[in-house]
């Protein structure tokens, strides 16, 4: 029989799983695995500045692909990418952290090892035990028998869950010989009997088809959930109004005739707020309701006319149908809908022409966010992918109008200052032919500034902008203090520390002027462009204003 080994086996079922790039930092407990995924000729080794950011970079590429895949050491890697693995299972992202493991000989005798608590009572256990609180599952290849099963249903357990995995590989395993495995064969849970289904969809419809004038709203789980398509067959059979939560910005299209707009409290999309919470009947799919999702809570949702379908499970005014597979739940209620766009024209009647902004006047004046933004708007491309760093950037990119497309990336339930960084590098590695487009604050560029050398490195195209206001905005607009102010970097001048060989054009604006001269440049560059934009700290989005006042309000409440 054809013998491979246990490192040549992963990289295979990773390749045979989607997953086409590992995002990996070297660590003396998984050099000889990582040789192996090397060894892959369609695995492409991506090695990180750090393990935080790579697995930030894991979350990225998840996004794009389904799964994602993360190599680090023994402990002291693995607990650096814990807080990009505990967003990413917030998020519903499926990603396997691939560390290397101790010695099986080493753990047989009781040896103390270093990247361990010198604690020979606990061992090496107290990694599993962190990983157990922020994935789907903790797997460990400790016997060459259970190497080739065991990552399978690591695999299994990711995709089945959308969820993180970790997957521990013992260092004298990794180049054990295996035999050759039968091709990979992913057995995933069946959804829901039809009965469930049939009863879910049958309530729905009648609540729906009660109501005057229904609405439907798109959540952030609805695309880890596979169901964007059903979505929107769902929206276009009964003619609903179409609105998103913020974290489900560009689910549905933005020039779509059904769209409305954002959904999100006092910070929605203007007229789009009135439309949903008047409506008789709302339909969230893929819901995150959150602190932040609804404005601390002060969202004016009726829970007698809200019907909520999340993965798994189907619920309506204390009703609950579990175990429904939420695609085809979308698809059964499309077929049993009338019919109705009373929302979406009482939405077109409130609406007034559309005032053309007001130009910016002077080109030499100081830049303004609002100028920043039309700029923006205006180089936005079909093929693009945006990302919105946690901060000002959600707001002001709320306002985005996508072409058909262009795809929009939020962390909206982790909130991680610093994760678009990581992201843009696994988005960009993720799909090539697209460009990434950086919406990103100073603070969290300066939590994170390392992996632009990757991006670079890895030649992939990028424009990047960089708010440069002095400050943490967002945490500025919640609670105010010293704390909230940044030391001043220059960020063209660390672009270019980083650059190597690579293709960057980097330049710093202050002017509107300044703008339109670096973006004419930037518009077909094959490379990273970066525009720091020099903003006044208070310039900020209007919403944010409002947005934190509220959230500080519900953070600051009593039991």
């Amino acid at each position: 029989m054809e013998q491979t080994t246990v490192a040549t086996t992963l990289a295979q079922r990773l390749v045979e799983a989607g997953v086409h790039a590992c995002f990996a930092v070297p660590g003396d407990f998984n050099l000889t695995l990582l040789d192996g995924l090397l060894a892959h000729p369609d695995l492409r080794l991506i090695t990180c500045c750090n393990e935080l950011n790579a697995g930030y970079a894991a979350d990225g590429y998840a996004r794009s692909r389904g799964l994602a895949a993360l190599a680090v050491t023994f402990s002291v890697g693995g607990l650096s990418a814990v807080n990009a693995v505990a967003g990413a299972f917030a998020e519903d992202l499926p990603l396997l952290v691939i560390s290397g493991g101790p010695n099986t000989a080493a753990l047989k005798a009781g040896r103390t090892l270093h990247h361990t608590l010198a604690q020979p009572e606990e061992g090496e256990r107290f990694v599993q035990a962190i990983y157990r609180e922020i994935t789907a599952g903790t797997f460990l290849v400790r016997d060459l028998g259970a190497a080739a099963p065991r990552i399978d249903q690591a695999l299994q357990t990711a995709l089945a869950t959308r969820k993180p995995v970790y997957l521990e590989i013992a260092c004298d395993l990794a180049t054990a010989p295996l035999p050759r495995p039968r091709p990979l064969d992913l057995v995933l849970p069946p959804p829901a009997g039809p009965a469930a289904l049939a009863a879910a969809a049958a309530e729905t419809a009648a609540r729906l088809d009660a109501a005057r004038q229904p609405v439907l709203v798109a959540g952030g789980r609805l695309r880890s959930a596979g169901g964007l398509g059903a979505f929107r067959r769902l929206a276009e059979r009964c003619g609903y109004a179409v609105a998103c939560m913020p974290d489900a910005k560009g689910f549905f299209p933005e020039d779509h005739p059904q769209f409305i707009g954002l959904y999100w409290g006092t910070a929605s999309s203007a007229g789009c707020r009135e439309v949903v919470e008047s409506s008789d009947a709302y339909l969230f799919a893929g819901p995150r309701f959150n602190d932040y999702s609804t404005v601390g809570y002060s969202t004016l949702l009726r829970q007698d006319r809200l019907v909520e379908a999340h993965p798994g499970r189907v619920c309506a005014q204390g009703q609950a149908f579990h175990g429904v597979d939420l695609p085809g739940f979308l698809e059964a209620l499309a077929d049993r809908l009338r019919p109705n766009p009373e929302a979406l024209e009482a939405f077109r009647r409130a609406q007034g022409p559309c005032a053309e902004p007001p130009e910016d006047g002077d080109p030499g004046a100081p830049l303004t966010t609002r100028a920043l933004f039309r700029r923006i708007q205006a180089c936005l491309e079909p093929g693009d992918t945006v990302v919105a760093e946690t901060g000002d950037a959600w707001f002001n990119g709320m306002d985005l109008r996508l072409p058909d497309g262009c795809r929009f990336e939020i962390q909206m339930q982790y909130g991680a200052i610093g994760w678009s960084v990581g992201a843009l590098l696994g988005l960009g590695a993720a799909d090539r032919s697209r460009r990434v487009v950086g919406l990103v604050g100073d603070g969290s560029l300066q939590m994170a500034a390392q992996e632009l050398s990757t991006f670079l490195r890895e030649g992939l195209r990028g424009l990047v902008f960089v708010f440069n206001n002095g400050s943490y905005a967002i945490e500025a607009m919640i609670h105010d203090g010293p704390y909230n102010a940044l030391q001043p970097w220059s960020y063209v001048g660390l672009a270019e520390a980083l650059r190597g060989d690579a293709k960057l054009l980097a330049r710093r604006v202050a002017t509107a002027g300044e703008l339109d001269e670096a973006l004419a440049e930037a518009r077909d560059f094959p490379g990273l462009a970066l525009v720091e934009a020099v903003l006044d700290p208070r310039d900020c989005n209007k919403a944010l204003l409002g947005w934190g006042t509220a959230v500080s309000a519900f953070n600051a409440r009593r039991a």
